[in-house]
Formats: C-alpha cells, sequence, structure tokens
C-alpha cells in the first residue's frame, strides 16, 4: 500500500519510529517553500536512511541508486520468500503479486497496466522498442544524437542492416540552449525529409541534459515521426506522467531515481500503436496484442521486481517534485560556484528547464578521454571525492558528477573547492 513509510532511523539496533508521510514531515516543508530552504535536519533526516559507505565521499550515482534502508529489508524478505518456496510460490503465486506490483508501477507513470512490461533495465526496453519496431521501410531514415546512450546508438545503427534504413546521427548544440535543441532536431528533419523514427534521451547520462522532449515528439509527430524515448535517467529524479511527454514508446529504469534494486525497468508502448512493435523473436508464449511479448527475459530476479513495491512507497513519501527540487539544489550547490572559475567549464546549462541532478565539467581544453580519466582520478586520490568520467560528446569527455539523496551540501562544497584546487593550478 502507498501512503506511509516508517523510516527507522537507528540508535544501536532500535528504530525511533519516524513516520514519514506525504502530510507529514515533507508534507508541511514543501508548504511552507522551496525545498532548497527546507529545514536541513530534514533532508539529514532522510539521508539517515542510506547506509552510505565513509571510504569516499559518492557522487557517482548515476549508475545505479542506492536502496534506501526500508526497500533493502523489503528486498531481503522477498528474496527470502523466493528462496524458501522457489518453483512452488513462483508457479502458484508470483504472478498475482507481480500484477499488483505492474498495476501500482502504472499508476505512478500515469498509464494503464497494459502497456507497460516489466524488464531487466532501460536498456533492455529500448532494444526491444527499437530492433521491434516494424513501420520502417527500406530508404527511411533514422534519427540519434551524441548525447544518446552508447548501446542505443548501437542498436540505431544497427537498424540500417535490419531495416535497410539511412541512420542520421547529429550533434546537439553546446552550449545548450531550450530553443536551441529544439532547433537542433527541427533542422536535422528538414534536411532529412525521409525520417521516420527518432531516438530521444530524457536526461543524458552523459552530462544530465534534460532534453524539451514535450515539444520534440510534438514536432517530429507534426511530420508523421515517431519518438523512442529513452527514460533511463528520468523516473524518480524528474516530475512527469509519461502521457503529457506525448511518446508511445518508452524505456524506464526503476534502480537509478526510483531507488528499486538493481535489475528492474520497464517497458511502455501506448496500447494503441503496441502492433507497431514486433513479438519478440516470434513469441509464442504469450498473446500477440499484449505488451509483455515484445520482450522476454526468461527467470528473472523475482524479488527484484516485488520491492519496487516499496521503492515506490518510499519514492511516494517524499515526493518527487521536492526530490526534483533537492536534486536539482545540490547540483547548482557546486556548478554555479564553478562556472566564474577561470580554466574551468561546466557542460550542464543554467536554465531549470534543462537540468536536473546530474551535471559535468571539465578544465578549459581539456577534452581527451585522458585529461578526464585522470582529473575523475585525481579527485579520488588527493581528495576522496568518487566521480566518473563520460565520453561520447562531440565536445569532448568530461566528469560526470551526480548527487543523492544521502547527499549533503557540505559534499558537493567539497567538489567546487577541490576543482578550484586543481583548476589553479
Amino acid at each position: 500500500m502507498a501512503g506511509t513509510i516508517t523510516f527507522g532511523l537507528m540508535s544501536g539496533s532500535k528504530p525511533d519510529g519516524l513516520a514519514l508521510t506525504r502530510r507529514g514531515l515533507l508534507g508541511s516543508a514543501l508548504a511552507a517553500g522551496p525545498v532548497a530552504a527546507m529545514p536541513r535536519r530534514d533532508w539529514a533526516q532522510i539521508a539517515a536512511q542510506y547506509d552510505v559507505t565513509g571510504e569516499v565521499i559518492q557522487l557517482e550515482n548515476g549508475n545505479w541508486g542506492m536502496m534506501a534502508r526500508p526497500v533493502l529489508a523489503a528486498y531481503e524478505r522477498h528474496l527470502r520468500r523466493v528462496n524458501q518456496e522457489t518453483s512452488f510460490y513462483s508457479r502458484r503465486g508470483y504472478g498475482a503479486d507481480l500484477d499488483r506490483v505492474r498495476i501500482r508501477a502504472a499508476a505512478s507513470l500515469g498509464v494503464m497496466p497494459d502497456e507497460i512490461a516489466f524488464t531487466r533495465g532501460a536498456t533492455e526496453a529500448l532494444q526491444a522498442l527499437i530492433g521491434g519496431y516494424n513501420r520502417l521501410r527500406p530508404g527511411d531514415g533514422v534519427l540519434y544524437c551524441d548525447h544518446d546512450y552508447d548501446a542505443m546508438q548501437t542498436a540505431m545503427r544497427w537498424l540500417k542492416t535490419r531495416r535497410q534504413v539511412d541512420v542520421i546521427s547529429i550533434n546537439l548544440p553546446q552550449p545548450a540552449t531550450y530553443q536551441g535543441l529544439i532547433e537542433a532536431y527541427e533542422a536535422a528533419l528538414i534536411a532529412h525529409p525521409k525520417i521516420r523514427l527518432i531516438l530521444l534521451t530524457q536526461v543524458s547520462h552523459r552530462n544530465g541534459l534534460v532534453l524539451p522532449v514535450v515539444e520534440i515528439t510534438a514536432m517530429a509527430k507534426a511530420r508523421g515521426v515517431d519518438v523512442i524515448l529513452d527514460s533511463a535517467h528520468a523516473w524518480g529524479q524528474l516530475d512527469f506522467r509519461l502521457p503529457d511527454l506525448g511518446a508511445d514508446f518508452v524505456g524506464l529504469n526503476g534502480h537509478k531515481w526510483i531507488g528499486a534494486p538493481v535489475g528492474v525497468g520497464i517497458l511502455y508502448i501506448r496500447r494503441s500503436r503496441i502492433p507497431d512493435i514486433d513479438p519478440f523473436m516470434g513469441e509464442d508464449q504469450t498473446p500477440p496484442n499484449d505488451v509483455r511479448a515484445r520482450v522476454h527475459t526468461g527467470t528473472s530476479n523475482m524479488a527484484a521486481y516485488l520491492a519496487l513495491n516499496e521503492a515506490l512507497d518510499f519514492h511516494e513519501a517524499i515526493g518527487v517534485k521536492a526530490k526534483a527540487q533537492r536534486l536539482s539544489a545540490l547540483h547548482r550547490a557546486w556548478s554555479e560556484p564553478l562556472r566564474s572559475v577561470a580554466g574551468v567549464e561546466i557542460l550542464t546549462p543554467r536554465d531549470p528547464r534543462l537540468v536536473g541532478a546530474i551535471g559535468a565539467f571539465r578544465l578549459s581544453g581539456r577534452t581527451s578521454d585522458a585529461d578526464n580519466i585522470a582529473l575523475a582520478r585525481r579527485l579520488l586520490d588527493q581528495f576522496g571525492i568518487f566521480t566518473v568520467h563520460r565520453t561520447g560528446l562531440a565536445g569532448g569527455a568530461c566528469v560526470r558528477v551526480t548527487p543523492a539523496l544521502f547527499t549533503n551540501e557540505a559534499d558537493v562544497l567539497k567538489l567546487a573547492a577541490a576543482v578550484r584546487v586543481i583548476a589553479a593550478g
């Protein structure tokens, strides 16, 4: 059931019974004003629900998200049951339990349960969507950009062999502006009128850029062009409902910003568009009109899927608006002071519509992979700050910074101070 989460702020081995509800601790704070101005103790209480390593300052949370303590406890409980009952449970009770989680996940996304299927991650979901999209004809065009995820770029290029289409790639403008991003896709559509499919990434894993998905998707649809949307980093980080985005085909992750166990993803297809994605490799165990026929993962981590329910409890108790504002505030806390530092280039725009939690930077002129591997290494070795270098942007490599709900302001300010020292030589 959604609604109330009782968090165990540990004193020895006993929880203090702090109850956090949408109308409780966070609800009153939201009513009072912006999350960035919330009392520090409120976010400290949330942070206390995560058992964070003390070995480093963890600012690389984009790979996957740490489970909060109540979610981890639920996952362990589900895992014990699955391990104890094995196929007696999987062949009898698991299906009904998973259906309940499916209903819950669909409600969170604002769609119907029969429009989603569980996958092991957004990558699996998006590969099924790209590979299964059956409306392409030889000579049609497909479009992706430099900010898209590597595996998705590979899948789009594979369509040249699979569907005999032309593959077009563009580089998004840097620095990015809201209108400039829209115009970049418009220019590509004008230059290549045979484009029939676009891959869009709602939040780039490379530098955190948030695309104006609604406007680009509407523009594409007006030209008869479909969009496959990569929302791997968006669900739980940004405030949105899937129908509002306009995309008919979406891949999402539950193990990044929702905080479910690793191995939980979702494939979404608008109900009327299900026939436009082929069943997976002739899948014949599920009716062809069922969205779940579009992916076949075999035996999966049942406990992980079941724990998505508790992850959504935790997520909804905090509130997506509160999360989005808090994460954005943490991003600004380190990035804004560095914008005026000589020798530092912040890749994430200032426009709040184009940024969430994730940001990226590099030293001016240091665009090689080796430069940014060394920069991330120095942050770790000299300052104890863990980040990650990213490649693939047309403008060059960078270092990605990704705070989480357990991150505090002191951590990101230490990053800003460390970058100042490095930039000074």
